[in-house]
């Protein structure tokens, strides 16, 4: 009974010394939250103002209002950065480029600026000068920025430091730089920028390294056929298509090559290949429908150029084909509604290319 009690007496013991253990803990909690001020309100920023007219697109009042800030005492800190940041939004690059060099002498770790600056190097026609600094961008971030290492490899292949470019291509698309696939990124990139022989060097050496690479023959295929070189451009998509024999595009380049040998029937069997792998591109419908115009077969050129047309109606390639097989069909009616169309659909493109796109 003794050792019975005792044990309710330690347990008494034990909930009284917990019960004040919690007592000071909340006493304790209670003064600090006394002693805790609440925190002053921050500040806002001086340049909040002309950062909300930079995102809905005033670019010009947002640079005014950036501007009357220089004659404030003392001159906010950062507002080169942000300077730079709205020229280079609004596309003066040449005075972001004024105003970023200023913003990285005054913080020579500003990141923002660093890369805003290789950037408006580049947009400015100044690759060469873009270089160091989007390498410091890549260092900071590595296979992370991918913008950053794609530019930064347009600039190499500007230089005509093609090695280098190959380097860059090969981070953003980690792998390693000495692959075959680093050379054929590299190839298509330099096929992009219209550097061709060299295209054509970096493509047949991505083959030497891995003559089962996909694509590899593709691209010199496409090469060999966008120089008229037509039997070497069939010997390198007839390649492809043994290693990648689902590849739809493929057998439309090769269909493309088989139509300017004239080979009518075997581009229209390579064409409905491709159309029964991808039936979402418009080019092989509408090469189908020239095909099948030269075989003189306007009805089946009718079917496939219309599916072409429905796909992209702007497209004005798809109507003028369908005017002249209307024309065939003695359908004139039809026909001169659609070489209206197609005439409408070049005054459009013409008005919506100012800036010439690649087409390649």
């Amino acid at each position: 009974m003794l050792e019975c009690h005792l044990g309710f007496l330690a347990s008494d013991l034990l909930i009284l010394v917990s019960k004040s253990a919690l007592l000071c803990v909340l006493l304790a909690m209670l003064c600090s939250a006394q002693e805790v001020k609440p925190p002053l309100p921050s500040e806002p920023s001086p340049f909040a103002a002309a950062q909300l007219l930079l995102r809905n697109g005033h670019y010009d009042e947002a640079i005014a209002q950036l501007q009357n800030l220089s004659a404030s005492k003392p001159v906010p800190r950062g507002l080169s950065r942000e300077l730079g940041a709205a020229y280079y939004q609004k596309g003066d690059f040449l005075r972001a480029i004024e105003s970023l060099r200023t913003a990285l002498a005054e913080d020579p770790d500003d990141r923002e600026s660093t890369q805003l600056l290789g950037l408006s190097y580049y947009l400015s026609g100044h690759p060469v000068d873009a270089i160091p600094f989007l390498e410091k961008v890549q260092a900071w971030f590595p296979r992370a920025n991918v913008d950053a290492s794609y530019i930064l490899g347009v600039c190499y292949i500007q230089s005509k430091d093609y090695d280098h470019a190959r380097r860059a291509f090969a981070t953003m698309y980690n792998v390693t730089p000495d692959s075959a696939a680093a050379y054929l990124f590299t190839a298509r990139m330099l096929l992009r920028q219209e550097f061709d022989p060299v295209a054509e060097d970096y493509g047949k050496k991505a083959v030497a390294l891995d003559p089962n690479l996909p694509l590899a023959h593709f691209l010199l295929g496409e090469l060999y056929l966008y120089k008229s070189r037509i039997p070497e451009a069939v010997a390198e998509f007839q390649k492809e298509l043994t290693i990648n024999p689902g590849h739809a595009a493929t057998y439309y380049k090769l269909g493309d090559a088989n139509s300017r040998l004239q080979n009518w029937d075997e581009a229209e069997r390579l064409l409905q290949r491709s159309i029964w792998l991808d039936a979402t591109s418009t080019g092989p419908y509408i090469l189908m429908g020239k095909v099948l115009l030269k075989k003189g077969e306007a009805e089946l050129a009718v079917r496939a150029l219309r599916r072409a047309e429905a796909m992209d109606p702007a497209n004005a390639m798809p109507h003028q084909l369908l005017g002249q097989a209307y024309r065939e069909l003695g359908q004139t009616e039809d026909a001169e509604r659609e070489l209206r169309m197609a005439n409408q659909a070049n005054s459009s493109q013409e008005l919506q290319n100012t800036d010439p796109a690649e087409t390649k």
